[in-house]
């Protein structure tokens, strides 16, 4: 008898676990998360904070109903994070990778970079991304459909008018002219991307998130004395529409 009711709950598993996956307004998202240097910055030294970002939002991004299938991660040093399986940071197969997922999760996209940057642009291993080359790389992908585009980075902010268009929400961890904080040899991660990871679970959608991610930057900035604060910008479409999260809030 006890052997019975347990393949029958077994067999009930089975057909739900499809079934929930299906019902996560995010299951046919799709999602590149981007650690762009490992370079600690003003010293010559090694950083982990930004594959630390990208690990644990991969995660997030999972506990909030996003398919693993639908989620790829690259690193400029992918052998060293053999647990997670990064790609490497070179333009093209992340440019490759985000047009194979997009095809396949046709509902939305969602692209997480992490990395330094400058008033030109963001570091992408021995390069600089310019903010137009990653909105032509995000266009060709994602067209018109839902996306949510993050850059945390110093200068990040002159990534917002290429990027911006129908359908979109854009958010940055600085102004076009101040620097970010926390990407420092001893920084488990970069200010703003903690406050992405400390503000999820009391957010209930994309742009609830924007609004408590700023938030937080600017009162960790305040209590560590940073100045001048990074002022993180944000820019939503009218006619962009956040499903909502399923963390619990």
């Amino acid at each position: 008898m006890k052997r019975a009711a347990a393949l029958a709950a077994l067999a009930v598993s089975i057909l739900v676990a499809p079934h929930a996956l299906a019902a996560s307004p995010f299951a046919r998202w799709a999602a590149v998360i981007v650690s762009g240097d490992d370079q600690a910055a003003h010293v010559d030294a090694p950083t982990e904070a930004f594959d630390n970002a990208r690990r644990d939002v991969a995660r997030a991004l999972e506990a909030l109903g996003f398919s693993p299938a639908n989620i790829a991660e690259f690193s400029v040093e992918p052998d060293r994070h053999p647990d997670t399986h990064p790609g490497p940071a070179d333009l093209a197969a992340i440019g490759r990778g985000l047009s194979r997922l997009a095809a396949q999760a046709p509902d939305g996209c969602l692209f997480y970079l992490t990395s330094h940057g400058s008033p030109d642009g963001a570091v992408l291993g021995e390069r600089l991304i310019a903010p137009r080359t990653l909105a032509r790389v995000i266009g060709a992908a994602c067209g018109g459909r839902p996306t949510v585009v993050v850059i945390s980075a110093c200068f990040s902010g002159v990534f917002v008018p290429p990027l911006e268009g129908p359908d979109r929400l854009v958010l940055t961890a600085a102004r076009r002219d101040r620097s970010s904080f926390g990407c420092g040899e001893s920084d488990k991660y970069p200010f703003f991307d903690g406050c992405i990871l400390e503000s999820l679970p009391a957010s209930a959608d994309f742009v609830a998130l924007a609004i408590r991610a700023r938030a937080c930057v600017a009162r960790r900035e305040r209590e560590e004395g940073m100045s001048p604060p990074s002022e993180p910008q944000t820019f939503i479409d009218p006619r962009f529409h956040s499903p909502r999260f399923t963390t619990p809030g």
